[in-house]
C-alpha cells in the first residue's frame, strides 16, 4: 500500500526515483540529529557564539573564545553593551542578552571545547 504522497511522487515525471528519497528522509534526519554535537547543556544563545568565535576563528580578525575565562567574557560583553568597546555587531548582540544570560553563556563558553561537545 502506498501513501498519498508516494502516489503523487510516482505520478510525476521522475517521481519513481523520488519515492525512495521520501521514504529515507526521516531515517536520514534522525541519523544527522544523532551525530550532531550534544549541546543540551548550552545556555540559550551560546551555541550561536561558536559560529564566529570557535576554534576556526584562530588566526582571523574575529577572536576565538576558547581558553577565555567566564569573567573576561562577561566583562567584554558588558563593554560592548555599554558602548565602551566599539564593534560592528557585537554591541547590538550584547544588548540582546540580560546579565544572567550573559553569565550563563560565558560559563558555557569558558568550558574546554571537548567538554562542550561531550555526550551527556
Amino acid at each position: 500500500m502506498t501513501s498519498p504522497d508516494m502516489r503523487r511522487a510516482q505520478n510525476r515525471p521522475g517521481g519513481r526515483a523520488l519515492a525512495p528519497v521520501l521514504l529515507a528522509a526521516p531515517v536520514l534526519l534522525a541519523a544527522l540529529a544523532a551525530s550532531a554535537p550534544a549541546w543540551a547543556d548550552a545556555a540559550p544563545g551560546a551555541t550561536a557564539c561558536t559560529g564566529c568565535h570557535g576554534p576556526a576563528a584562530l588566526g582571523s580578525a574575529i577572536p576565538s573564545l576558547d581558553g577565555h575565562a567566564a569573567d573576561d567574557i562577561v566583562a567584554q560583553m558588558q563593554a560592548f553593551r555599554s558602548g565602551e568597546r566599539k564593534a560592528t555587531v557585537m554591541d547590538r548582540i550584547a544588548r540582546g542578552f540580560t546579565e544572567a544570560e550573559t553569565r550563563a553563556i560565558a560559563e558555557w563558553l569558558a568550558k574546554p571545547e571537548a567538554v562542550r561537545h561531550a555526550q551527556p
